[in-house]
C-alpha cells in the first residue's frame, strides 16, 4: 500500500509541474495585386491589305487582386515604335488620325470593369484598362484579361519591322 501511495504522490507532483499557455494568432490581410503578361511578344498583323484594315493583335494577361478600397490595371507605351521617318509612332504619328488604340476585357471571371470604349494608347500617361471596386478578391488560380490592339495601316510607313513596349501595372488599395 505504501508503494502505491508513493507512486500516486509522485504522479500528482509531476502533474503539478505541467503548465499550459495560450497565444492569440492575429492576422492582418492587406490589399495586394500581381500581374503577368502571358504573351511577351504581341504581333500586330494586317490581313486585309490595300491599307483598308488596321494592324491588329491581342495581348493576354493574368492577374490576382485583393482590394479593400479599389484597384486598377493600366497600360502605358513606355518605349515608342523604333521608327524611321514617317514610321508608326504612338507619341507623334506621321499622319493625323494615325493612332494605336485598344479595347479591353477582363474575362475569367469578370471581377472588374474593363474600359467601355476603345482607348488611345499613350507614351506620357498610363491609361486604365480595368477598374476594381471595394472588397474584390481573385480566385486562387487568378483571373485573366486581354487587350485587342489596333494600329492604322498608313501607306507612309516605310516597310520594315517596328517595336514598341507596353508596360502593364496593377494596383490595389
Amino acid at each position: 500500500m505504501t508503494r502505491i501511495t508513493l507512486i500516486a504522490c509522485v504522479l500528482l507532483a509531476i502533474a503539478g509541474i505541467v503548465q499550459a499557455q495560450t497565444t492569440n494568432l492575429n492576422l492582418t490581410v492587406g490589399a495586394e495585386a500581381s500581374i503577368s503578361v502571358t504573351n511577351g511578344n504581341t504581333a500586330l498583323t494586317n490581313t486585309g491589305g490595300n491599307f483598308t484594315t488596321p494592324f491588329t493583335g491581342t495581348t493576354s494577361y493574368s492577374f490576382k487582386i485583393r482590394t479593400k478600397t479599389n484597384g486598377n490595371i493600366s497600360v502605358q507605351i513606355t518605349s515608342d515604335f523604333t521608327a524611321a521617318t514617317n514610321g508608326p509612332s504612338v507619341h507623334t504619328p506621321p499622319t493625323t488620325g494615325d493612332a494605336l488604340t485598344y479595347s479591353c476585357s477582363a474575362t475569367s471571371p469578370a471581377i472588374g470593369t474593363p474600359c467601355a470604349t476603345a482607348q488611345t494608347a499613350s507614351t506620357t500617361v498610363a491609361t486604365t484598362i480595368v477598374t476594381f471596386g471595394a472588397t474584390v478578391n481573385s480566385v486562387n488560380a487568378g483571373d485573366t484579361g486581354s487587350i485587342a490592339w489596333s494600329l492604322t495601316d498608313d501607306p507612309v510607313y516605310p516597310a520594315g519591322s517596328y517595336t514598341a513596349i507596353a508596360t502593364f501595372t496593377i494596383s490595389a488599395t
